[in-house]
């Protein structure tokens, strides 16, 4: 599961909450029922006290003394049980409530970490991916063929625009297929207009529900946000640390490369950070209406190199599916 160290402190925090506000509410039940029932206090206590005789003389191997006090709890606690429905309350009223009564709000069961555990994480890493209500639509299951013409011939390759859009379809879906194990980057480059974001939210729907961490920016975003951290007018952007995220996550999506004011910075910044990810093996999707020449031209060698020689490079051809769809 792809969370930071400040991720998983996020989710067990939370944790910590629900298991406070556990505990205030069973002692806000006892107190409640204490003053209706001064009964109940008495005989809380008594089973406290047989609980505690029972487990020293298990520690003393004393078996038979150990039966005689069970049998006393299961005497009281039947009793406790008697007085509470004659009050009115059901009968499990002073037990403590879970939020998950599987792992009782730890978030683990055994050394394993409970379902509601990657619930959460999942949760959070949608959250934090600013993909939530996108990839609701935008998703392998919702990504259509129909769009790409068998009449539009790449001059390139001679593939039709639909066979193109087939092939990265199919490998982006081996991608997420492979992504445990085996390291790859995705470079969707082509016209505007021709689904390159579409399949890099697919890619990002498929590893989010599988609890693996996303982050999205268009390149725009991304590099104002280096920005104003490297200058000094934010040190971070309310999320925890920049560098677990950016340079952290599982799989980093830099949408529209290219439409960003290019210069010396944007270049240094973008070439530290696709260099630092592919040392440590972190995934990255780049998406561009660049061509390859255009791209290498303003880039320079050295981010043309890394992108050439660490990416699955997909080509992605045919006519703007968002004017057709106006016309559908």
């Amino acid at each position: 599961m792809g969370l930071t160290d400040t991720q998983y402190n996020t989710i067990m925090r939370d944790y910590q909450r629900q298991q406070t506000r556990n505990q205030r509410s069973l002692a806000a039940r006892t107190e409640e029922v204490y003053q209706r029932i001064p009964e109940l206090s008495r005989l809380d206590a008594d089973i406290a006290s047989a609980s505690t005789a029972c487990a020293r003389r298990l520690l003393s191997d004393e078996p038979a003394s150990v039966a005689e006090l069970r049998a006393q709890i299961a005497g009281l606690s039947a009793q406790k049980k008697e007085l509470l429905c004659k009050a009115g309350y059901p009968e499990d009223y002073l037990l403590p409530r879970y939020r998950c009564a599987d792992c009782q709000d730890t978030g683990y069961i055994g050394s394993e970490r409970c379902h509601c555990f990657r619930q959460a994480a999942i949760d959070l890493l949608y959250t934090q991916s600013n993909l939530r209500e996108i990839v609701e639509k935008e998703n392998f299951s919702t990504f259509s063929l129909d769009y790409y013409s068998e009449q539009f011939t790449d001059p390139l390759t001679g593939a039709t625009a639909r066979q193109t859009a087939a092939y990265a379809l199919g490998e982006c879906r081996r991608f997420v297929r492979d992504f445990d194990r085996k390291f790859e980057n995705i470079f969707l480059y082509g016209n505007t207009g021709l689904g390159k974001t579409f399949l890099a939210h697919c890619v990002a729907k498929e590893l989010l529900e599988t609890a693996h961490s996303v982050v999205y920016f268009s390149a725009l975003r991304l590099f104002r946000l280096f920005a104003r951290v490297e200058f000094g007018k934010q040190r971070d952007y309310g999320q925890p640390d920049l560098e677990e995220h950016i340079f952290d996550c599982d799989l980093l999506i830099i949408d529209d490369l290219g439409t960003e004011l290019v210069n010396l910075f944007v270049c240094s910044q973008l070439f530290d950070l696709l260099n630092e990810r592919i040392l440590h093996r972190k995934s990255t999707l780049i998406s561009t209406n660049l061509s390859l020449e255009l791209f290498a031209d303003t880039y320079k060698e050295r981010i043309f190199s890394r992108v050439s020689s660490h990416y699955l490079m997909l080509r992605m051809v045919g006519e703007d599916i968002r004017v057709k769809k106006k016309f559908d």
